[in-house]
C-alpha cells in the first residue's frame, strides 16, 4: 500500500510560494537582467547587453562614491545611536512602575508613524527659516542669525541619522528589553552577594547576555539606515547634497530613465542588505547561554 502523501501544507504554503515568486523574485530576476544592459529610455535605438559594463562605470564613477560615503556615515551615526539610546530606554522600561505600560506605549509611537511623517515633522524642528531649534536657540541668545542645518552635506547627513535613528530606536528597545526580562533574577543576586557593583553587574552580566539581540537590534537597523529614502527626500529634497546609494538608484532610474546604470546600483544596494540580512538570520537563532 502506497504511503499516502501529506498535500493539505502544501497547499497551505502555495499563495505565499506565488507571492513570493511574483513581488520578489521575479523583480530582483528582472532588475539584474536591466543591470547588464545599456537601457535608456531616452535612447530606446541604442538598446543592447553591455554585461557588467554598467557595474565597471559605476565603480569608477565618483559621484556613486559621494553617496556611498554618505551612506556609510548615516549608518554608523544610526547604528551608534540606537544602540546607545535603546539600551538606556530598555533599561528604564524594565523598572516596574506603575506608568510602564503608558511609557512603553508612547516609546512604539515613532516606530508606527510612517517614515515620511517623521521626516516631515523633523524638517519642522530644523528648518532654517522658521524652525524650532533655530527659535529656541535665538530667544536663548546662543545664535546671532538662524542656523542652514539643511543646507551643509554633513549636517544634514547627521540629522538624517538622527530621524532614522529615533525612527528605529523603539523597535531597539522593545527587543532588549524582552532580553532583560528574560535574564534570571538568580543571577544578579549571586553577583550582589558577591560584592559586584552595578556597574560590573552591567559589563559582566548583563551586556554579554544582550549580545544575541544586540546583534538582530544593529543588522535590522543597519539594513534601514541603507534603504534610507523618505527621510532625506522630507527633509532636504532630491539635492545632491544628501544624495546615498537609495538616491542615487532612484535618481538615476527615474530622473535620467537609465534604467540599465540604475539597476545595477539597486543590484549593489540588495547584495550589501542581502549580507546584512544574513547576519540577521545568524543572530536571530543565536542561543544565549545563562550562568
Amino acid at each position: 500500500m502506497k504511503k499516502r502523501k501529506n498535500t493539505p501544507p502544501y497547499i497551505m504554503l502555495a499563495p505565499s510560494v506565488v507571492l513570493m515568486c511574483g513581488l520578489v523574485f521575479y523583480p530582483i530576476l528582472v532588475t539584474f537582467t536591466y543591470s547588464l544592459q545599456q537601457m535608456k529610455l531616452t535612447e530606446p535605438q541604442n538598446d543592447k547587453i553591455v554585461g557588467f559594463k554598467n557595474y565597471q562605470m559605476i565603480l569608477a564613477d565618483s559621484n556613486f562614491w559621494y553617496s556611498f560615503l554618505n551612506s556609510i556615515i548615516i549608518l554608523v551615526g544610526v547604528v551608534i545611536l540606537t544602540v546607545v539610546i535603546g539600551i538606556a530606554f530598555a533599561m528604564l522600561l524594565n523598572v516596574n512602575t506603575k506608568i510602564k505600560g503608558v511609557l512603553t506605549a508612547a516609546a512604539i509611537i515613532p516606530w508606527a508613524l510612517p517614515p515620511i511623517v517623521n521626516g516631515v515633522m523633523w524638517r519642522w524642528i530644523f528648518h532654517p527659516s522658521y524652525g524650532f531649534l533655530n527659535r529656541l536657540l535665538l530667544r536663548c541668545e546662543l545664535i546671532e542669525e538662524p542656523v542652514q542645518w539643511l543646507s551643509n552635506r554633513f549636517s544634514v547627513i547627521l540629522i538624517v541619522a538622527l530621524v532614522v535613528a529615533w525612527r528605529n530606536i523603539p523597535f531597539c528597545a522593545i527587543v532588549l528589553l524582552s532580553a532583560l526580562q528574560g535574564i534570571p533574577s538568580h543571577i544578579y543576586e549571586s553577583a550582589a552577594i558577591d560584592g559586584s557593583s552595578t556597574g560590573q553587574m552591567f559589563r559582566k552580566i548583563t551586556l554579554p547576555l544582550l549580545m544575541p539581540s544586540l546583534g538582530i537590534v544593529v543588522t535590522s537597523t543597519s539594513i534601514n539606515a541603507i534603504n534610507v529614502f523618505d527621510e532625506i527626500v522630507s527633509l532636504s529634497g532630491y539635492g545632491d547634497v544628501s544624495k546615498t546609494l537609495m538616491m542615487d538608484a532612484y535618481l538615476r532610474t527615474f530622473n535620467f530613465l537609465d534604467y540599465g546604470a540604475g539597476s545595477a546600483i539597486t543590484y549593489i544596494i540588495m547584495i550589501f542588505a542581502g549580507i546584512l540580512g544574513l547576519l540577521y538570520i545568524r543572530n536571530l537563532y543565536r542561543e544565549v547561554n545563562y550562568l
